[in-house]
């Protein structure tokens, strides 16, 4: 890329660890390393080829204009975003702002490379956003079904942070399948019929 200006491209990289788990924002991260979008844009792709950071597409159909069509951000290597952040110890993780955040991204992140693994380089994982701001973190697509997964820092979770799983419902010529809310739990229990919390480590 032959950049030259080698503190605004650092400052874009933190700009872009600070924002994992976040709908991608490239006026935000320009304003933050002083480059215009278009140069954040090409950073941007440079980290994406290079394995560093994946950019989550959200979930879309031609049925409603009500979808959100921006991707969201995630590092590939939380232990890499910590460092950029500062966050040298687990408990100043846990103890801070981005906690959810790495959580979420540590999970996704997980995830993805079990496709990977696979040797499934296009895995059909999406996330679900309205213009209402109901919001799925992940969306596993096979074929006609539709598995949503949520993802909590909490031990205990609740029905209520599945509310948005019913959205799914409206989606024509698709079939809701068994959700899950991956979190801090100690074993995997039942929320719902159909819905389970399931601990981080067994992913």
């Amino acid at each position: 890329m032959n950049i030259q200006d080698e503190s605004a491209f650092i400052r874009f990289v933190r700009a872009a660890a600070s924002l994992s788990g976040e709908m991608l924002n490239l006026s935000t991260m320009a304003e933050i390393c002083g480059k215009d979008i278009k140069t954040v844009r090409a950073w941007l792709s440079v980290l994406e080829s290079s394995g560093i950071v994946y950019l989550l597409e959200p979930y879309y159909n031609h049925f409603s204009k009500r979808l959100v069509k921006t991707p969201k951000l995630y590092f590939l290597d939380t232990g890499l975003a910590c460092w950029l952040l500062g966050w040298n110890t687990p408990e100043q993780l846990i103890n801070g702002a981005m906690w959810g955040h790495i959580f979420e991204n540590f999970v996704f992140a997980e995830i993805l490379k079990s496709y990977y693994n696979d040797g499934i380089v296009k895995p059909p994982l999406t996330y679900y956003r309205d213009k209402d701001k109901n919001e799925i973190d992940l969306l596993i697509e096979d074929g006609s079904t539709l598995y949503p997964v949520e993802i909590k820092t909490t031990s205990d979770p609740t029905k209520s942070m599945v509310n948005a799983f019913k959205r799914l419902n409206s989606i024509p010529n698709k079939k809701v399948g068994t959700g899950a809310v991956i979190c801090m739990a100690k074993e995997c229990l039942p929320l719902t019929n159909n819905i389970w919390a399931i601990p981080v480590n067994m992913i």
